[in-house]
């Protein structure tokens, strides 16, 4: 597996560069790998989604169906493609330190 370097530590990445373990997740590391995605600052919009995100998959287990991203967040697709331009499962759940969706969002 590929590692990625942050504040002097090794984080395990898969091969699409999302954190191996969700339980090393921070918002120092959600900023670390906007810039990966290339969004160089996260407004408040973006951290409304990404802490959704991040919050359902404590909770669950899994990513939220976007439908259900969409509604809780008061976001369309339009906006949350702004937000993030790789769309909400390679980008935002990337940010959001969960594992790689497998079809949910």
């Amino acid at each position: 597996m590929p590692f990625v370097e942050f504040e002097g530590q090794k984080i395990e990445v898969d091969e699409d560069g999302f954190i191996t373990d969700p339980e090393l997740w921070n918002e120092k590391l959600a900023e670390f790998l906007a810039k990966t995605e290339g969004i160089e600052e996260l407004t408040e919009d973006h951290w409304k989604v990404i802490r959704y995100l991040n919050e359902y998959y404590k909770k669950y287990g899994i990513a939220p169906m976007v439908r259900k991203l969409c509604k809780e967040t008061g976001y369309d697709m339009k906006k949350i493609y702004e937000l993030f331009p790789s769309g909400p499962a390679k980008g935002a759940c990337k940010i959001a330190g969960l594992p790689k969706p497998t079809g949910c969002v």
